[in-house]
């Protein structure tokens, strides 16, 4: 009995502290600040990928495109895939000014998400983290101040619900601590891998190229510090005392890594998402720094409101909960899966491991006809970039995906053909061993969530989480 009252108050008191701090506020300054800089990082990323003529090579030359499970009726639209980055562009300069936010914001989760699925051969983690982090800003307040929004609603609010900007808070740490637990495994700890195989491979770097990277001690510290770094980042941050140590931490992580590998945006993002743990006075100086002479006389007019109001606040936190915990529980759905999670990467995308691999395959596959047993090994060169080539080499997705293709492609009304494949692939340094059941035709074989079957098993354990 003593149990169950104990159990009610505890209960009741979590309840009403939860209720409690849906009602706190903070300054919308911070809000403010980050919808400026994650839409100008956006509008420079695809200004980026523009002008590297990454569009026409990755989404317009090639004949044929992997497509997510699922999605498989994303694809380029032709030159006409230029119009979707145009509409891209316009919706992160439109969240960068705050006009017409809601908008804005929508239309950029969209299409920059049908770019990031209509080729699976250019996922990155980043990208994965800017779809999820933009369908998040839909539902926050970011032009409660500073934008066009306020101007034409002749209100501008000081105070935002402190949940707005801890849910962004919190989606930054659920990266940093899911990269950090899934280093806790023994090729990246106890092996140094991959990082020996490409830190090595960095011999013409200036000065610590032919030196400190061809050093085992180096692969260990920066193997073992990286893992430290990613669990301890995020509490680091939101100590205050320890904040601007942190942030000092994270710029120099990040520049490092972007010096070492050709990892595009990525540091850059989480260099500005760590700012968001800021104190909202740090926001506040910058926003007065930045429009100064802009808020003196735009904002004369504008009634000052000091609390902004979340219309069907119960619905929104309700569907934000839904999103966390999605968040919390996807990246572990590997464990649905027997075997090496490295070898057969069934689960192994949208789960924040973040440069934990590296393999190196070839995969050939051969076409049979089923009535005569005549057969003939296919170029794969003939239908795939040499980028889309080295991908589908080692993912058993792709390899599906491609089988199918040509499947399709050299089957005829009067018999369907069989498609083998022809596969080896080594990781992380180990020797390189056959990879997919050569016995199995995967014409046959359906892309689905089940555990595939034919791939073959590494027979070496990969301890972790």
């Amino acid at each position: 009995m003593l149990t169950m009252w104990t159990q009610t108050v505890i209960k009741d008191s979590l309840s009403g502290k939860l209720i409690d701090y849906t009602k706190e506020y903070n300054q919308a300054s911070t809000l403010a600040f980050f919808r400026i800089g994650f839409g100008l990082l956006m509008c420079y990323s695809i200004i980026r990928f523009w002008r590297k003529g990454w569009i026409e090579e990755l989404y317009i030359l090639p004949d044929f495109h992997f497509s997510y499970y699922g999605f498989e009726w994303v694809k380029p639209i032709g030159e006409y895939t230029y119009f979707i980055f145009i509409i891209c562009f316009i919706s992160s300069l439109l969240v960068t000014i705050g006009y017409k936010y809601r908008i804005a914001i929508i239309t950029f989760f969209l299409s920059f998400t049908y770019i990031e699925l209509m080729d699976k051969t250019t996922y990155l983690n980043h990208y994965y983290f800017i779809s999820i982090l933009s369908f998040l800003l839909i539902f926050l307040p970011l032009n409660a101040t500073f934008s066009f929004d306020n101007l034409i609603n002749k209100k501008n609010y000081s105070k935002v619900p402190r949940w707005t900007i801890d849910s962004i808070k919190l989606l930054v740490c659920i990266i940093y601590i899911y990269a950090g637990l899934a280093k806790l495994n023994t090729d990246w700890l106890l092996n140094a891998m991959p990082l020996k195989i490409w830190l090595t491979s960095k011999y013409d770097l200036p000065i610590i190229g032919e030196t400190l990277l061809q050093k085992n001690w180096v692969h260990y510290l920066m193997s073992w510090g990286g893992m430290i770094y990613d669990l301890s980042i995020p509490f680091l941050l939101i100590y205050s005392r320890t904040r601007i140590f942190a942030f000092i931490l994270v710029v120099f992580f990040h520049v490092f890594t972007l010096v070492l590998f050709p990892i595009g945006m990525f540091p850059h993002i989480m260099i500005f998402s760590s700012m968001i743990f800021f104190s909202s006075k740090f926001h506040s100086k910058t926003l007065n720094i930045i429009g100064k002479q802009f808020k003196s006389w735009a904002f004369k007019s504008v009634k000052q409101v000091e609390f902004f109001k979340i219309k069907n606040r119960r619905i929104v936190i309700g569907a934000l909960s839904i999103f966390f915990i999605i968040q919390i529980i996807f990246p572990f759905r590997y464990n649905l899966y027997p075997g090496e999670l490295f070898w057969h990467e069934q689960g192994y995308r949208f789960s924040w491991r973040v440069m934990l691999i590296e393999k190196v395959g070839y995969t050939n596959f051969k076409i049979k006809n089923p009535d005569d047993d005549a057969s003939f090994i296919v170029d794969s060169s003939e239908y795939l970039t040499p980028f889309q080539l080295k991908q589908m080499s080692f993912q058993p997705d792709f390899i599906l995906e491609f089988a199918h293709y040509l499947g399709e492609k050299y089957s005829t009304n009067e018999y369907s053909v069989e498609v083998y494949a022809e596969s080896f692939v080594a990781l992380n340094g180990r020797p390189s061993k056959r990879f997919i059941d050569p016995k199995i035709n995967l014409f046959k074989e359906k892309e689905s969530f089940k555990n595939k079957t034919w791939i073959l098993p590494l027979e070496d354990e990969i301890k972790g989480i």
